[in-house]
């Protein structure tokens, strides 16, 4: 948590100094220009006033109109072109601001609308822009197998560097196409392409706002919607290799935190530890069944039961004999037929006929030479 707390004030640090640094650089880079405009503009108005004899009143009445007239420069907005036009700019967050609601039911709508198609939207890029690097990186493997690259592993590096050429590209492609059918410079296009794609959408420059374009061009008009539609896929999957990776670092720090507290929880200084439920399954045996197999692991606590009957006709020889427990003979095969199947009932076996044959028991065995069982079972000869 305290990573994270101070990853936070840091990154409120940086945008705070980014913000006053950028004021600074344009009002170092603007404000000059803004006063001569202005001063102009004063300038041509007193001219224009004087020329026609408008009086004040009559010159702002003049401005409303103006005002109120250049969204109609470009046609009629609100056929079926232009609404997709401007529900592209709403869900996208573009905003150009080149159309507006005029009606309190256009206006309603609009909130709603955006309430719901922007996180859609937002959801719908973010998803192909991951399939979009998925392709890229399957593409780059295929490459480096075909330069015969000994390392085909695709980085995170190489996936920047390839996404911010895409970006690049198409921002290019864009300005090329916008600057022949607007009429720009090519710097005023791939302006116009780099505001539009990162949904800052001033809308100093709006495409399809000349000569009734939006009813008049219908190749021009798609070609306008598929690009901006594609372009914000290819800046989300750039966004989503450079964003992405810092949330994904702060959910590994999360996580990491999460366990330690569990971990402090379970286990804390000074207490003494628990055992392990199966180990206290294990202990739960009674005391006077002294098993050999203890050290087996945890599946063999469930099998002692099948060896108990072995396991209680031997003690340990450093035993004293106050502490030692009655012999008692093996079962049978017929009273037991689980222990019969087993490999302990084998163990016996091979113990009894090396007591027959050597007259000692052999180290390790369950039965001793000088231990009775009541009958001893007589060895099979061999086939």
């Amino acid at each position: 948590m305290k990573r994270q707390n101070v990853r936070t004030a840091s990154l409120i640090l940086c945008t705070f100094s980014y913000l006053l640094v950028g004021a600074a650089v344009f009002d170092a880079l603007e404000s000059e220009t803004e006063s001569a405009r202005k001063r102009l503009l004063e300038q041509k108005r007193s001219e224009f006033r004087r020329k026609y004899r408008f009086s004040a009143e009559d010159y702002r009445e003049l401005e409303r109109l103006v005002l109120q007239a250049e969204p109609h420069r470009a046609g009629r907005q609100w056929k079926f072109a232009g609404s997709f036009y401007f529900a592209i700019t709403v869900i996208t967050t573009i905003g150009y601001g080149h159309a507006a609601p005029g009606t309190d039911a256009g206006k309603i709508f609009c909130m709603f609308y955006a309430i719901l198609g922007i996180p859609l939207t937002l959801v719908t890029f973010q998803s192909l822009g991951e399939r979009m690097n998925v392709l890229v990186r399957q593409l780059l493997q295929r490459l480096k197998r075909c330069v015969g690259l000994r390392r085909t592993q695709v980085s995170t590096e190489n996936m920047v560097v390839v996404g911010l050429l895409s970006c690049v590209g198409t921002l290019a492609m864009g300005a090329a196409a916008f600057s022949h059918f607007e009429g720009w410079t090519f710097f005023h296009a791939y302006y116009y392409c780099f505001i539009t794609l990162t949904t800052i959408g001033f809308g100093d420059f709006v495409a399809l706002q000349r000569d009734e374009a939006l009813h008049k061009r219908p190749p021009y008009v798609a070609f306008s919607f598929l690009y901006i539609l594609l372009g914000l896929t290819v800046i989300g999957a750039f966004l989503n290799l450079v964003v992405l990776r810092f949330l994904t670092l702060n959910a590994e720090d999360e996580r990491r935190d999460a366990e330690g507290r569990a971990s402090l929880r379970r286990v804390r200084p000074g207490d003494p530890l628990r055992p392990s439920k199966e180990v206290a399954r294990c202990r739960a045996l009674p005391p006077s069944d002294p098993s050999p197999f203890a050290g087996l692991g945890d599946r063999s606590c469930s099998r002692l039961k099948l060896i108990r009957p072995l396991t209680a006709a031997a003690s340990p020889p450093d035993q004293p004999a106050s502490q030692s427990h009655p012999e008692t003979p093996p079962p049978s095969c017929h009273s037991n037929p689980v222990y019969c199947s087993s490999v302990s009932y084998r163990i016996d076996q091979l113990s009894l006929g090396a007591r027959d044959n050597l007259g000692f028991s052999p180290p390790g065995s369950t039965t001793s030479s000088g231990s009775t069982f009541g009958r001893i079972p007589t060895r099979r000869k061999s086939v």
